[in-house]
This record gives C-alpha cells, sequence and structure tokens, in this order.
C-alpha cells in the first residue's frame, strides 16, 4: 500500500475544514507558546538539514527557515490541499522550503531527507494509530545522523483531571482509540522503543484541549 491510498487523520480530525485550520489551532492550542518554545529549543544554526514531519499548512517549516535562513528544510505532509496552503504561505513570506507529499512513516525513499541534523514533529502522533506511532518513530530513527537531535510538540501524559476533560474535546475529532494512548504518557516509551536515547519531556504547556508537551530525543 503506499502512501498515495493510506489513510491518515487530516488537519482538524475528520470533520474539520481547512479553510479555519490556522486559526483553530491557534485557539485551541495556544500555538504562539508552544511553537515559539519549540522553535527556541530546536536552536537551528545556519547549515543544518532539518526535517518537519507531518508539516500540516506549514507555520512551524517557516518558522525554522525564519530562525536560520541558510539552513536546508524541508517538509513532510501525506495531505495535498495542507500542502498546497504550506506552499503559498512559503511563497509570501519568501521562504525556501522542499515539500514532500508522503506518510511520516514512509520516507526511506527519499534521498532527500536522509542524515538529516534535526527532526521535528508537531500535533501528529495522537493522530495515528498505535503501530503507525512505531512505524513513524522508527523513521525518524533511521532519517537523522549519528548525534542527531528529534524534537516533538504534541498532546503527551494529561495529569490532571482538568486536563484530561479537555482533552475529551480532541478525543471526539481524532479518535478515542488514536489519542488515549498519548493521554497516557506512551510518548517516551515509543521513542526509546526506536532507539533514542536521553528522551527527555522538557515542556508542558496547558492549553485549552489539554496539555502538550514538547519531548526530546538524541540519535
Amino acid at each position: 500500500m503506499t502512501e498515495k491510498n493510506r489513510d491518515f487523520v487530516p488537519a482538524l480530525g475528520k470533520s474539520g475544514s481547512l479553510d479555519r485550520y490556522d486559526a483553530a489551532i491557534a485557539l485551541m492550542t495556544r500555538e504562539k507558546r508552544w511553537r515559539s518554545d519549540l522553535v527556541r529549543l530546536v536552536d537551528a544554526q545556519p547549515g543544518e538539514r532539518i526535517v518537519d514531519i507531518g508539516c500540516g499548512t506549514g507555520t512551524l517549516a517557516i518558522a525554522l527557515k525564519a530562525a536560520a535562513s541558510a539552513n536546508e528544510i524541508f517538509g513532510v505532509d501525506p495531505d495535498p490541499a495542507v500542502l498546497k496552503i504550506a506552499r503559498a504561505k512559503a511563497e509570501a513570506a519568501g521562504a525556501k522550503i522542499d515539500w514532500f507529499e508522503a506518510m511520516g512513516d514512509e520516507l526511506d525513499a527519499f534521498e532527500a531527507l536522509r542524515s538529516c541534523d534535526k527532526i521535528v514533529s508537531s500535533l501528529v502522533l495522537h493522530q495515528c494509530p498505535m503501530e503507525v506511532k512505531e512505524a513513524i518513530a522508527a523513521q525518524m530513527f533511521r532519517l537523522l545522523k549519528p548525534g542527531g537531535t528529534l524534537f516533538i510538540a504534541d498532546y503527551g501524559e494529561q495529569r490532571s483531571l482538568l486536563m484530561r476533560m479537555l482533552f475529551r474535546q480532541i478525543q471526539l475529532l481524532d479518535g478515542f482509540e488514536y489519542t488515549e494512548p498519548n493521554a497516557r504518557g506512551c510518548v517516551p516509551e515509543v521513542l526509546e522503543a526506536a532507539g533514542f536515547e536521553t528522551v527527555e519531556e522538557v515542556k508542558i504547556i496547558p492549553t485549552p484541549t489539554g496539555s502538550i508537551s514538547i519531548y526530546r530525543a538524541k540519535r
């Protein structure tokens, strides 16, 4: 089965509308807070090759390019509709980014994505079944060069009753089966099973839809 015919949970879940995507993400997830934290933690250096897996409409990829314009930035997403938006946003921002339409666990065929310095991914794993979370983590490990760093921003363990209640909104959008492992704190275990070392949850940001965690791990 190729990336062209595999099913995936689209942006804003199964009932979302792309023309409202950026505004909804900003409102629902405190996007400015966690994205700025993520860009700061990535600390892009000139000449690095950075891959954004599940890049959506390109907001993070564009921010990373702005942080270090000499970098090679690659955005990957299986949804051609969001990539169309990403390309338009990047062109408007004057940001040269290479875009790839593909599932996050099927990137071995793309020579350009191999031996990257850093990988980022945001709001992706919670939308995936457990076996796909594991496959994406394994793909990330293969793409990174030895010593490379992975950064993930996603819904992590929901540690309080309030965060659990708020996270129900996401579970209704994206499905209980896919999202529940994240709510129980599966991400560090998934990354360690893929071979990553020094897996850290470096930031937890409460949002109107549950807490978002930023994870860092080394290849």
